[in-house]
């Protein structure tokens, strides 16, 4: 499900020669609108969402954001369009889930377009690196995308994490992993890169292909393929987190790479938990 629609500059997308301030002052194009991707998965132990979207209040309050040097850097940023109908706790309830039964949510990295929902779940534990967590507390961090006031609300039960070594072999590349329920079947993994902080989740359940949640590791499952990396981040850990993924891939077939901007995840998405034999074969 998609909080709303974003359009971003091509230079965000998919990095080029230039420097990040550089393209984000200077672009006056826009990609087309592209989704804000959360998911929600049922475990036996509970119901986890990864990430939450944008808030509305972005489009709806004209003091959502910062003023200054952090406002421009915002403005320049993103264009979002969001409907009534289109907040998280609605799409939930539209599919059937019930947002009082969430009782994890994974944030991905704590930009304005993944922690839009996190008040919307108090009953539920809200994951994050340790590494991300430090990133939003420290001086300039709302140039950097960090916005405090949006992050730091009353009620919301954070877990701040650390990763420990994993005795699972097919992830011994990621130096720690976050096993949610001690099952393997949600595995939190650091992918540093778009932020420092950066965690994606890997989900394997019996009859699905294996899939990984990958915030903004990527914007597109085609650009990951090409080895495309996006234009904001630390150009380094973006190809280092992208390599270690693209070798978990070659270990386990069919794996799918969901991001939170891509406009095929979803299709992906339903086809890994509906037909995974399908996308071994290389559809959709």
């Amino acid at each position: 499900m998609s909080t709303g629609a974003v359009r971003i500059r091509p230079d965000h997308a998919r990095a080029t020669w230039k420097p990040t301030f550089l393209w984000l002052l200077t672009s006056q194009r826009w990609t087309g609108p592209k989704p804000i991707n959360v998911y929600v998965i049922e475990h036996e132990r509970g119901v986890v969402v990864f990430d939450t979207g944008q808030d509305r209040a972005s489009v709806t309050d004209p003091d959502y954001f910062p003023t200054g040097l952090a406002g421009v850097v915002f403005d320049r940023l993103a264009r979002f369009e969001i409907a009534e109908d289109e907040t998280l706790p609605v799409l939930m309830q539209a599919e059937g889930f019930d947002p009082a039964a969430v009782t994890h949510v994974v944030i991905s990295h704590l930009h304005q377009d993944h922690i839009g929902g996190i008040a919307d779940f108090p009953e539920a534990e809200v994951i994050v690196s340790r590494d991300e967590w430090d990133a939003h507390r420290k001086a300039g961090a709302e140039v950097q995308g960090y916005m405090r006031d949006h992050i730091d609300l009353p009620g919301v039960s954070w877990r701040i994490v650390d990763f420990e070594p994993t005795a699972d072999p097919l992830l011994a590349d990621f130096g720690g992993a976050l096993d949610l329920f001690g099952d393997g079947s949600l595995v939190v993994l650091p992918t540093a890169g778009h932020t420092s902080g950066s965690i994606s989740l890997l989900v394997r359940r019996p009859g699905w292909a294996p899939i990984l949640l990958a915030g903004d590791l990527t914007f597109d499952a085609h650009h990951f393929d090409e080895e495309h990396i996006p234009g904001i981040g630390s150009r380094r850990q973006l190809r280092a987190s992208t390599k270690r993924v693209r070798a978990l891939r070659a270990r386990l077939p069919g794996l799918v790479v969901a991001a939170a901007h891509d406009p095929g995840a979803a299709e992906l998405f339903t086809a890994a938990i509906s037909d995974p034999g399908g996308l071994e074969k290389g559809r959709p």
